[in-house]
């Protein structure tokens, strides 16, 4: 089969990042054809004028729709686009000039319906950006929990960067209502059909994030939230592992109270885990400013992440409430 790549964009109020993305898609080096989809959701601030000045370059169709939420928003997209492959982007992302021939060759050596890639820091990404990215995407934090398995079939791919054939859409109808959380709930819905992912190592996205300590907590907690809810309707996918950040927050308050009691070596192993942390992020980086602020990026996110999966735990697995009625600020409202 021939693919055709559409790439589908959803984006809120953010025209300075499709100016950027627009940017790095007209400097990317491939003779391959693609089109691209740009859904404005019900967005204020829109990227209408942006996408008129690339629209002499790219090939671009831009859609404005009310606000429903980037998973429909997806879903949208993927409805009107004309290729039969789709590659979901977020807005906040740069492709290196490379990223649409290593996708094209990988699949084209080991066929999957749908894959994910991993991200990281562009030069010209803040210290703060660099630190938050670090965080995520290290192997020594819960970066590992959004995955780096290169095994087909074990993969769960995040929508900034992920593939999706046009057969694995129609039958799984696409990303549901619940944000965040959508992508890793169609990747199980699509194991349960039948269809294979993969990590695709080499497409490689520059992934922006949260530019500040509060959104990024805020990103970090629902991403603990929403745990609990997938393991509550995909009970196969529940892992121990999705309780290291809470056991590690609550163990650190241990090792603290230990310490004024006069046991010091619960905290000692903290000062270790985190004095490598600071020393993995300084030969990853090559910047001391950034090391420094990887610790407490760590933290957060641990701490965002734990007091939100241990919340949602107790509510939906413990106490049995409705995930829509207890976190309805998690849920989109269908249209």
């Amino acid at each position: 089969m021939q693919l055709e790549y559409s790439f589908i964009i959803p984006v809120y109020n953010r025209p300075d990042e499709v100016e950027e993305l627009l940017a790095s898609f007209k400097a990317m080096d491939t003779t391959i054809a693609y089109e691209i989809v740009i859904v404005e959701d019900g967005s204020t601030l829109s990227s209408k004028d942006v996408v008129n000045v690339y629209s002499t370059h790219l090939n671009i169709s831009y859609f404005f729709k009310e606000n429903t939420g980037p998973g429909a928003s997806r879903n949208y997209g993927m409805q009107h686009a004309k290729g039969n492959y789709f590659i979901i982007l977020d807005s906040d992302v740069i492709l290196p000039s490379n990223y649409l021939n290593a996708v094209s060759k990988s699949l084209e050596l080991n066929y999957v319906d749908c894959f994910g890639g991993p991200d990281g820091a562009h030069d010209s990404f803040s210290d703060l950006q660099k630190a938050i990215n670090f965080s995520m995407t290290s192997f020594i934090t819960t970066g590992g929990i959004r995955g780096r398995k290169s095994a087909v079939g074990k993969f769960q791919p995040r929508s900034f960067n992920m593939g999706l054939s046009k057969a694995a859409f129609l039958a799984s109808k696409g990303f549901g209502r619940i944000h965040p959380g959508e992508d890793p709930d169609l990747s199980i819905r699509l194991w349960n059909l039948g269809f294979e992912t993969k990590l695709i190592p080499e497409a490689v996205v520059y992934h922006k994030r949260r530019i500040s300590w509060k959104k990024f907590y805020q990103q970090v907690r629902k991403f603990g939230l929403v745990r609990p809810i997938l393991n509550a309707w995909h009970p196969q996918t529940k892992k121990l592992t999705y309780w290291f950040p809470t056991m590690f927050i609550l163990g650190l308050g241990v090792a603290v109270v230990s310490a004024i009691w006069g046991v010091s070596l619960f905290l000692l192993c903290y000062v270790i885990y985190f004095t490598t942390a600071f020393l993995l992020a300084l030969v990853v980086t090559k910047r001391l400013k950034v090391a420094i602020l990887a610790l407490p990026a760590i933290a957060i996110q641990f701490l965002g992440y734990g007091y939100g999966f241990l919340t949602a735990t107790l509510a939906v697995q413990v106490f049995k409430k409705a995930p829509e009625v207890r976190f309805p600020k998690l849920f989109f409202k269908s249209r």
